[in-house]
């Protein structure tokens, strides 16, 4: 039976595309980014396209593509464009689908929407994918905290880093959400070596 999982962040560059890679990767699943802003350099779907080993074929085209890398409600009025929540539904798949949000859950959609809201419309699974540097707790808690109040379902925090014990335990504690693992910080980074290291990192049954 396929299944969507969502992947979110605490804030911009947590790690959350080479999560969403090695994820997407290791359970052979779809990859759909709903809003890509910035397309100089690539893009999101093009690394993890890059990083997850998966057949092109299951890297799902973006519902939005803009040019300007901030906030999507922002790029979209840089580019002369109106993002519709409606055009933003996870599309069918025969395998489980990965979805990447922009940035961290509160970031605005549009002018009326932010992804957490986005996220409750779906009411797909969320992954939290939070830094282990300092200031982690406290925009983890909040994260999760967003999430709760609009019935997100949180299958739990991926933490992406050096490890910490005291952070990612505190997260999972106070959150009361399940600490999913791990994933350092690769050098090289490549499909070979992510895919290695989720495999330690991470037991695919919680995402079953």
């Amino acid at each position: 039976m396929s299944r969507t999982i969502v992947v979110t962040g605490t804030d911009t560059d947590v790690g959350k595309t080479v999560f969403a890679a090695g994820l997407a990767g290791a359970l052979r699943a779809h990859y759909w980014k709903p809003v890509q802003a910035g397309l100089d350099g690539g893009s999101d779907s093009l690394s993890v396209a890059a990083l997850s080993g998966l057949p092109p074929q299951r890297i799902l085209p973006e519902a939005y593509r803009l040019n300007t890398p901030c906030s999507p409600d922002r790029a979209a009025e840089i580019d002369g464009v109106t993002i519709d929540p409606d055009h933003l539904t996870p599309p069918e798949t025969d395998s489980t689908l990965i979805v990447e949000g922009a940035g961290g859950a509160m970031v605005p959609v549009n002018h009326d929407l932010v992804f957490a809201d986005l996220f409750a419309r779906w009411g797909h699974p969320v992954v939290i994918v939070a830094r282990t540097t300092l200031g982690t707790i406290n925009h983890s808690l909040l994260t999760i905290e967003a999430l709760r109040r609009r019935n997100v379902p949180i299958l739990g925090v991926a933490f992406v880093g050096e490890p910490v014990e005291h952070s990612e335990a505190t997260i999972a504690r106070l959150g009361g959400v399940k600490r999913l693992g791990r994933l350092p910080h690769l050098t090289p980074l490549n499909a070979e070596t992510l895919a290695t290291a989720f495999a330690k990192a991470f037991d695919p049954a919680d995402f079953a």
